[in-house]
């Protein structure tokens, strides 16, 4: 019999993207800190369990040590759904495989990788059940198998699922983890699980494999949120459930009560949080329940911060697609869906609607006001369209594009077009169709997509970060053509290029200049004209270079009036003059 006190433990993050859950970094998901809590409630002591991103283990070989050596060797990973990443690469089978063959102690995999696995992380494709030569694979709750597996010695375990009393008790014991990731405490960002499970069943998604929604209560997330606040976590995400709406009901219908506790305790416990978003929100609850939808609406936007996203799962806008694929709700309820949050949600801090005070309050509160720079909306949809599923052609499309220009047209805003091709797991219904329609669709795809970018993200994109947008704290992740490219923190957040390649892993304020399909180019915000480079100059709308030649030969400025020219632009929506320093 193995004892827990002696046992060492290395957890290995290979990310997870699955339709409500997301541990892509800057994301860290909920398996690896339950797991880590299972260990401890195990028996296992924090100081014997070490973590590992799959990035970690490709950027410092000699980190494998950590898994040969290791009693238990624990894998978690999975893609269900489709994605392009900027802030992690997942693990590829070929990597998970080698992970088993180094550890020389007993292995576990476990996590979404249960439902299959694909040659890539693709829309189109196909996925088969593996083990990829591990000793053990959790078909059930991998936290659950982990607290088993240890309490019987590395014998085995039954493949159950965990109930919320663990859930709760390992979510704030494995809290600890995070400080191992390689992001914290700047740059992380967790996710939080709120339910499992859905009430519908449409034929692509892995959601409904985990049964019906159970949810856990206030206090049980509130709890967790308060223990990774203690440990320097200042970006949340409540992104691990199919419908924040239906949070602590039936599983179908709001309660507005449950979510006033859930995110009044959160900002009570974490007071100084920088980011507070979600991810999933049904259509259909809030045709179906508007007038308690409304409520539960404006609580999220009076809690979180700016930029939220709350993903619609339309999938198709044609009826025979959702008819074939048992999708919930149709074009003309989505459109009402998104009429409804843009009217309860989508006010920008200190603009109408906005319910804090704008005087005598702090923080973001006290930037309120007519002079206060332009924020993003506080809580907007996105739109998930999803093709290759069953009964689709080419009206499928058509009108898809259909709905998104009535959208447009009508004066709302949607955060963003998620358009994806279907992936098959067995289990689902799609299992029967796989990956044949996306295949035969491949080229419609792609001119379809080009078309919705050029007609409805661009300009949509203008309407909801307008020239002169101000997003703080972008973080700076990469360089490119000449150009220094970041993110803030967020829900599918804004990619922003910024003139000149600045320094990495620092953040800055920036404002809009221009607009993309999905990203926009931005300057430092505010913008010295005593310290701008030609090329930040040139950037600002209206700005040649020939205007920017006399800014920087006319410098130094006390103000930005001295640097008054001719021409429509506003430079105090971008700009602010810094006096020199003189000498004594």
């Amino acid at each position: 019999m193995t004892d827990p006190e002696t046992l060492s433990v290395t957890i290995v993050d290979g990310y997870v993207d699955e339709p409500a859950h997301f541990g892509v970094p800057p994301y860290i998901s909920t398996y690896p800190r339950y797991a880590a809590g299972a260990l401890v409630d195990a028996g296992v002591p924090r100081e014997k369990i070490t973590y590992h991103t799959i990035d970690g283990l490709r950027d410092e070989p000699d980190r494998w040590r950590d898994v040969d050596e290791a009693d238990l060797m624990i894998y978690l990973g999975g893609m269900t759904v489709p994605g392009k990443y900027v802030g992690g690469t997942p693990a590829e089978p070929d990597e998970v495989r080698k992970l088993a063959w180094t550890a020389s102690g007993t292995s576990l995999m476990g996590g979404p990788v249960k439902f299959g696995v694909g040659d890539e992380n693709a829309g189109g494709t196909e996925t088969e059940r593996q083990d990829l030569d591990f000793d053990f694979v959790a078909k059930g709750d991998v936290e659950a198998a982990v607290f088993d597996l240890v309490e019987s010695g590395l014998e085995g375990f039954s493949n159950r699922m965990r109930d919320v009393d663990e859930v709760s008790r390992w979510a704030q014991e494995g809290a600890f983890i995070v400080e191992q990731h390689p992001n914290h405490p700047e740059y992380l960002i967790a996710e939080l699980e709120t339910s499992r499970g859905c009430a519908y069943r449409c034929s692509f998604c892995t959601e409904p494999l985990y049964g019906n929604p159970t949810f856990r209560p206030p206090p049980s997330v509130v709890g967790e949120v308060d223990a990774l606040s203690d440990l320097g976590v200042r970006h949340f995400r409540i992104g691990r459930q199919a419908d924040i709406l239906a949070y602590g009901g039936d599983g179908e219908a709001p309660n507005p009560d449950a979510l006033r506790s859930l995110y009044g305790g959160i900002r009570e416990v974490a007071p100084d949080l920088e980011t507070l978003h979600l991810d999933n929100m049904n259509p259909i609850t809030i045709v179906e329940w508007p007038e308690k939808s409304r409520e539960g609406i404006r609580i999220i936007a009076e809690h979180n911060t700016p930029g939220d996203t709350a993903a619609f799962g339309l999938e198709s806008a044609d009826p025979l697609v959702q008819e074939e694929n048992n999708l919930n709700v149709t074009a003309e309820e989505c459109f009402e869906a998104v009429k409804i949050v843009n009217e309860e949600a989508g006010w920008r801090p200190g603009g109408p609607r906005d319910p804090r005070p704008s005087e005598g309050a702090s923080g973001a509160a006290a930037s309120a006001g007519e002079d206060a720079p332009t924020r993003l909306p506080k809580l907007l949809p996105g739109i998930n369209l999803l093709h290759g599923l069953k009964g689709e052609r080419e009206e499928t499309y058509e009108r898809n594009l259909e709905f998104l220009h009535r959208v447009y047209d009508e004066g709302y805003m949607l955060r963003r077009v998620n358009i994806r091709q279907v992936m098959s797991f067995d289990g689902t219904e799609m299992s029967e169709t796989g990956a044949e329609i996306a295949n035969e669709h491949k080229k419609l795809f792609k001119s379809y997509k080009r078309q919705v970018r050029e007609e409805i993200d661009n300009p949509m994109l203008a309407r909801v970060a307008p020239l002169g947008t101000v997003l703080p704290d972008v973080h700076l992740e990469y360089h490119q053509d000449g150009k220094t490219f970041g993110r803030q923190l967020g829900t599918y957040p804004l990619l922003v290029g910024i003139p000149g390649e600045r320094p990495l892993g620092e953040t800055t304020d920036v404002a809009v200049v221009d607009h993309g399909y999905r990203s926009v180019t931005g300057v430092p915000y505010p913008l010295d004209l005593n310290e701008a480079s030609m090329d930040e100059l040139t950037t600002i709308p209206g700005i040649g270079s020939s205007t920017a030649g006399d800014i920087v030969v006319n410098r130094p400025y006390e103000s930005i009036s001295e640097a008054e020219f001719g021409g429509e632009v506003d430079l105090e929506g971008f700009a602010t003059a810094r006096p020199l320093e003189r000498a004594d």
